[in-house]
Formats: C-alpha cells, sequence, structure tokens
C-alpha cells in the first residue's frame, strides 16, 4: 500500500450576486491551495451557456492556474472535443506545455458540455465535427502532439509548435463504458466521472482495463476516479453546505438553471418528495460529512475500482468550503494498492 495521489476538478462556479471575474480569482485561490497541499494535478472543466459555470474555456484558465502555481499539474477534465478543431486543441495544448513543461494534462471528453442549440453554435462546420467522428479526431490531436500511431497525411505538413520540448499527458474522460473501452484500446489513461456517472464504477474500469492495450506512452492502466466531496466538522454543517449543490443538481434536472446559490437560500428552499427521490437516485454530493465518516467511504471506493489516482470536486457557494475539504482529504491518509 502506499499514498493514493489525490487530484481536483473545477468548474470556476458563479454565485449569485457574483461576476465571472471573481469566479476566475477564487479558481486561482483554489488551484494555489491544491498545490500547497500536495495535490497532483488540477483541471477545469469545458461548459457552455451556463449562468453557474465560468469554466468555458479551459486553454484560457488553465494558462492562468500555471502561472499562479508552482509545481501542481494543470489540465482539462475535460476539452470537449466534438467543440473543437483536432488542430486547433493540439496547438493550444502544445503551447500550454511550452509555458508549463511537464506540468499540463489533456483531458478529451465527448459531450458538449452543453446544449444542442449551443453546441451549434461553437461548430463552424456541424457535421465535420460530431461524436460519431470521436474516436478519429482524438487519433488526430495525438498525433499532432507526438503520438505516431495514426497515419495522418496531414502530420507531415502540420505542426502544432515549431520545435516542441515536451507533449501534454493524454486522458480520456466519461461517465460510461464508451471512453472507458476507447481508453483502452488507445493504451491512455482513463478518469471515470463518478460525481454524476450513473454506472457501476466497477463495471467501468473493468471495461478500461479489459481493453487495454500497451502503448509507447503507457505500458500498463492508469485509472482514475473523480467524485464529489464536502467535509465539515459536523454532519449538520456539511449538510448545510452542500444545500447549494442539492438546488443546482435539480436546476440541472428541471432545467431551470441559475448562479449557486447561497447556503442560506438553500435552506430556506422547500424540497418536494418528488426531488427528494430524484437526489436519492443521484445525489447531488456523493460523499458528505465529517472527515472521520468520509474517510472510509472514499477509502472503499478507492479499493473497489482499483483506481491509482482520486480526483475530488463539489459545488459549493464559497471557495473556503472546498478549501477546507481538500485540506482534510489530504490528511486522510488515502491509500492505494
Amino acid at each position: 500500500m502506499s499514498n493514493l495521489p489525490l487530484s481536483v476538478l473545477d468548474l470556476v462556479p458563479v454565485v449569485e450576486h457574483g461576476t465571472s471575474a471573481q469566479a476566475m480569482a477564487r479558481a486561482i485561490t483554489l488551484a494555489k491551495a491544491a498545490d500547497e497541499l500536495d495535490y497532483r494535478r488540477y483541471w477545469v472543466a469545458e461548459h457552455h451557456n451556463m449562468p453557474a459555470v465560468a469554466s468555458t474555456s479551459p486553454p484560457v484558465i488553465i494558462a492562468a492556474l500555471g502561472a499562479h502555481t508552482q509545481r501542481i499539474r494543470v489540465g482539462s477534465g475535460g476539452v470537449m472535443l466534438p467543440n473543437h478543431a483536432p488542430y486547433v486543441v493540439a496547438e493550444q495544448f502544445a503551447a500550454l506545455e511550452a509555458l508549463y513543461p511537464g506540468r499540463v494534462d489533456l483531458g478529451i471528453g465527448r459531450a458538449p458540455g452543453t446544449d444542442q442549440r449551443t453546441a451549434a453554435a461553437l461548430r463552424r462546420d456541424p457535421d465535420g465535427l460530431n461524436v460519431h467522428d470521436f474516436p478519429q479526431h482524438v487519433l488526430e490531436v495525438m498525433s499532432w502532439l507526438g503520438d505516431n500511431r495514426l497515419e495522418n497525411p496531414q502530420s507531415a505538413h502540420l505542426a502544432a509548435t515549431p520545435v516542441a520540448e515536451g507533449t501534454p499527458e493524454v486522458w480520456l474522460l466519461g461517465s460510461s463504458g464508451y471512453s472507458a473501452q476507447l481508453a483502452g484500446m488507445l493504451g491512455v489513461r482513463y478518469c471515470y466521472a463518478h460525481h454524476f456517472g450513473q454506472m457501476d464504477e466497477v463495471e467501468v474500469m473493468e471495461a478500461y482495463r479489459s481493453r487495454f492495450e500497451p502503448s509507447a506512452t503507457l505500458p500498463e492502466p492508469y485509472a482514475m476516479v473523480c467524485t464529489s466531496v464536502i467535509t465539515a466538522g459536523t454532519e449538520e454543517q456539511a449538510q448545510y453546505l452542500a444545500g447549494p449543490s442539492k438546488v443546482m443538481a435539480l436546476a440541472l434536472r428541471t432545467n431551470k438553471l441559475g448562479p449557486i446559490v447561497s447556503p442560506e437560500t438553500a435552506a430556506a428552499q422547500e424540497f418536494s418528495p418528488l426531488d427528494e427521490a430524484m437526489l436519492s437516485q443521484l445525489p447531488a454530493t456523493k460523499f458528505l460529512g465529517t472527515p472521520e465518516t468520509v474517510k472510509p467511504q472514499l477509502q472503499a471506493l478507492v479499493e473497489r475500482t482499483g483506481v491509482q489516482e482520486l480526483m475530488v470536486t463539489a459545488t459549493t457557494f464559497d471557495v473556503q468550503t472546498r478549501v477546507d475539504t481538500l485540506r482534510d482529504v489530504a490528511a486522510m491518509g488515502l491509500q492505494t494498492s
């Protein structure tokens, strides 16, 4: 057994009466805390046209996070590849790797990260950038970043950057077995979105490992699970701080989106029996409570999935709640086999 590496996922949340500028500042604060607490990587997601999410352009935010941290890896969790030309993604992350050598992760996702109308607005050629072409586009990105397994005729004439000294670490992300199997077939790292995924996490990891084929960059499977965690000094306080995540989870299901509300606003909201039933099926925060109660639950998740790394995220109103949670999780001393 050894200490389990820990990482962070951030959606750069916008709170009620707050601004995008304030959301960005809080992301930098959280990244600095994760860096100081020896977390391994800090990822930002890609979402569009959502009142509660300022994380619309991962490469831009990653550049800022890299400039304000010292050692932690910075990256995307993930870039939603159907929204972008593969060559553009390769250029962006090659530039980030040049800025922060050995510290950049390129996590790639298959979903659009938004509604269909916004997805159409993002794409210059809707027919040329669809999810059915996802495996081919992943391979194209990898080829421009130096992975030569794909015979890409364009690679002979195009370069993502003139003189690369290194390449980003490539991951596939997903909430289903599709990306898990594709990650295995391509021999790349895989992260399962346990914080909102509805598949059995053990089955997903088995799908990844059973299809894994060693590659030049990864001889053995390497998996991470991302889940949501909020800790506090008492169970009651943790429930109170998690109130905004319940409101956000229900807003997503009912398409009544808005900024992240305060715990006070959330506590004043009445939840119907139907609301409670939905939250019981897919909790807004998967692990919630004191560090003493959360630790064995997280350890059990790590052991049954057999992952090499754990990523944590949370929907909270204030950044200090997340900083405190990161500190608590770091102090748990979680173990991996």
